[in-house]
């Protein structure tokens, strides 16, 4: 098993075992891979991992989850969820936001169950209605800085549905400046300027 961190482009593996996609990023000569568990082992990696020239990280431990709780608690958490969006006709939902093509996702309210978060953040978002939450696919984790504090972004990412010809309103205020319908044939070109973690939703779809 593995949990996968992006940092910027770039991820970081904990794992308790090296599976084949972990591999291929082994042999690179900029991955760092750090097999001991300390607190200064863990405070080199995330130095590591904030070089420009760091390819990727493998942080190996047989107790997966004593190698997370130690990792996560020098970031603060955020979690939030978003949606992979269809139509009827199968095709899905995008938003552009900053100049990549992304998904619909926010940050969890409190009290509020991830489902829930997920449906309203798409809604006030795009402007749809009627959303229907038909599972999760998957949960990435990315990292950035803001005012100071260093972020790890957890984000729960549903499969929903969404039928009738409704209009589409970007929310401007989120910077949100275009929405598009694509089909999976037309994913690759939208894939190409997007973030990883937007692609491993994708590809995991």
């Amino acid at each position: 098993m593995y949990i996968k961190i992006y940092f910027g482009d770039k991820p970081l593996f904990l794992c308790d075992a090296l599976t084949p996609e972990i591999e291929a990023y082994r042999h690179h000569e900029d991955t760092v891979l750090v097999d001991e568990f300390s607190t200064p082992a863990v405070h080199t990696m995330i130095h590591e991992m904030e070089q420009e020239k760091i390819h990727a990280g493998i942080f190996i431990h047989p107790d997966l989850e004593a190698l997370k709780q130690a990792v996560f608690k020098k970031f603060t958490l955020i979690k939030a969820a978003g949606g992979l969006v269809f139509n009827e006709q199968e095709e899905a939902l995008f938003i552009f936001r900053h100049g990549k093509w992304d998904l619909p996702k926010g940050k969890l309210d409190e009290g509020e169950s991830l489902e829930t978060c997920a449906s309203r953040e798409v809604g006030e978002e795009t402007a749809l209605r009627n959303i229907r939450v038909q599972g999760l696919i998957l949960v990435t984790r990315h990292t950035y800085h803001e005012k100071g504090r260093h972020i790890l972004k957890e984000t729960h990412w549903y499969r929903m549905g969404a039928s009738g010809a409704q209009q589409l309103v970007p929310q401007t205020e989120e910077d949100i400046t275009a929405l598009k319908w694509a089909t999976r044939a037309a994913w690759p070109p939208l894939m190409e300027n997007s973030y990883p973690s937007v692609r491993d939703v994708l590809n995991e779809a």
